[in-house]
């Protein structure tokens, strides 16, 4: 049994891949055409607007047909679907990708290849989305493991992919909770699904990964939450990078394709359930999982803006990347480049770089606890089954009683959302610890970070989602 859900965990995962090691969409381009290649990541779904939904809406071939009928050019794209950040660099390196989308630790990487050489230049023109505290990367273990917290990692075996940003949330996370990544734990380097199945087997006793793989193991119960990336308050982000030499030859096909991913985050931004849908279809994820990530008030904030904040984390990131030997050095001021993004932003540029709102956000008013929603560091969410809208909570208490109420009307629920109550990563209802304290219900991504809270403050207790549900 346990062998056949690996596989079909696989099977819904993994990349697809050709000879070269990667999936190609659309046909060679016609003659006379102009072709342009794009590197993606359908399943990390931080980069959608870049990559999945962008793809599926057919935003980027609107807009170079815009393009075309002014300078009377045809344009042909080709899609490349990978699962990491790696194979898009070796391929921006060898001039077989022209744009492509990836993690900010792949950037930087990404960047400092590409500045060995003239040739192979690269610029970050754009952030897909991001998140400040670092939530986008996560550490879990098997439902049924001892382990209770870092501490216990000591002398275990972790996978991680290395050179990601989930490997640099381990080995920031290991450092603070007093283990040393090097002599204590033994990080296994592994695709995110071989990583993926080898806790599911045992071969592993954690796995620290990227969006979506933790929120979709957690989801099929193949897992439980060991440590929140928003504990770190470290900002991780993911963003498009094109090759220098193509942007020189083809400014207007990079402003159009900065167009199409503005014209996608504007999708996701005012229709948020039905982007999680069509990323969903596109990518065989299950939409409540892509919605945790990419939904209203959801763990990835979408913006293409390079704001002060997330050039400060890049920066920041230097040093671990050197530290294992996958950076040599980067100049950031000529790799980091928003100027085509100016062009076509348009005069709302300087106040969006200055926000960190999240523009797909939950608002209204809570139907049951008659509340405004307003506060995105308590304001939850219903999501029925059979249901093309989701219903606010103004908080986490009111989203048990919604949950209550829903139950005894014999509504079957689809997901429920609720954001930790320390670090505000936005995570499912029914997979959390909760914590009463007085009148308020207190959700924790973490096990450990309920018991935390509780045993600080003196009336307070650890509770199931049932018995929260139950209380509330």
């Amino acid at each position: 049994m346990k062998s056949r859900r690996i596989a079909r965990l696989a099977a819904t995962l993994a990349v697809v891949t050709a000879a070269a090691g990667c999936t190609v969409a659309g046909q060679a381009a016609e003659a006379g055409s102009e072709p342009v290649v794009v590197g993606y990541q359908s399943k990390t779904i931080n980069t959608v607007t870049a990559g999945t939904l962008l793809r599926a809406q057919g935003f980027f071939e609107r807009r170079l047909a815009e393009l075309g009928g002014r300078t009377g050019k045809k344009y042909a794209v080709t899609w490349q679907d990978y699962d990491t950040g790696a194979p898009i660099t070796a391929q921006m390196m060898a001039g077989k990708i022209d744009i492509g989308s990836m993690g900010d630790y792949p950037l930087l990487i990404n960047g400092a290849r590409g500045q060995q050489s003239e040739q192979t230049r690269t610029k970050m023109v754009a952030v897909t989305g991001y998140n400040l505290h670092g939530a986008l990367n996560t550490v879990v273990v098997a439902p049924k493991s001892p382990i209770r917290s870092l501490a216990d990692l000591r002398g275990k075996v972790v996978s991680t992919s290395s050179g990601s940003a989930a490997h640099g949330t381990l080995v920031q996370a290991l450092r603070r909770s007093g283990l040393d990544p090097e002599r204590d734990v033994k990080i296994e380097n592994q695709q995110p699904p071989v990583g993926a199945s080898a806790l599911q087997s045992g071969n592993v006793d954690a796995l620290s990964q990227f969006v979506a793989w933790p929120g979709l193991l957690v989801h099929r119960e193949q897992a439980t939450v060991l440590y929140d990336g928003g504990e770190l308050n470290v900002p991780t982000l993911h963003g498009t990078v094109v090759r220098e030499q193509y942007a020189g030859a083809h400014p207007d096909v990079v402003k159009a394709f900065l167009q199409a991913q503005l014209d996608a985050s504007r999708f996701l931004w005012q229709q948020p359930v039905q982007a999680a849908e069509i990323v969903a279809k596109e990518t065989g994820l299950p939409a409540e999982v892509v919605y945790l990530y990419n939904g209203a008030n959801g763990i990835a904030t979408f913006d293409l803006t390079l704001k002060p904040s997330l050039r400060q984390a890049l920066e920041r990131d230097v040093p671990f990347l050197t530290s294992i030997g996958v950076l040599q050095h980067i100049d950031l001021n000529a790799f980091v480049d928003d100027s085509y993004l100016k062009q076509v932003y348009g005069s709302g540029y300087p106040a969006d770089e200055a926000s960190t709102a999240n523009k797909a956000a939950l608002g209204g008013t809570d139907a049951v606890c008659h509340k405004a929603v307003r506060d995105p560091a308590t304001a939850s969410e219903l999501w029925l089954a059979g249901e093309k809208t989701t219903q606010a909570a103004a908080d986490p208490g009111c989203l048990l009683r919604a949950v209550k109420a829903a139950r005894a009307a014999g509504k079957q629920i689809r997901a429920a959302y609720v954001p930790d109550a320390g670090t505000g990563t936005r995570w499912f209802a029914d997979k959390t610890a909760w914590v009463r304290d007085g009148a308020q219900f207190l959700p924790f991504v973490t096990t450990a970070a309920a018991q935390r809270y509780a045993s600080a403050h003196t009336g307070s207790a650890v509770l199931s989602y049932e018995q929260a549900v139950s209380a509330a």
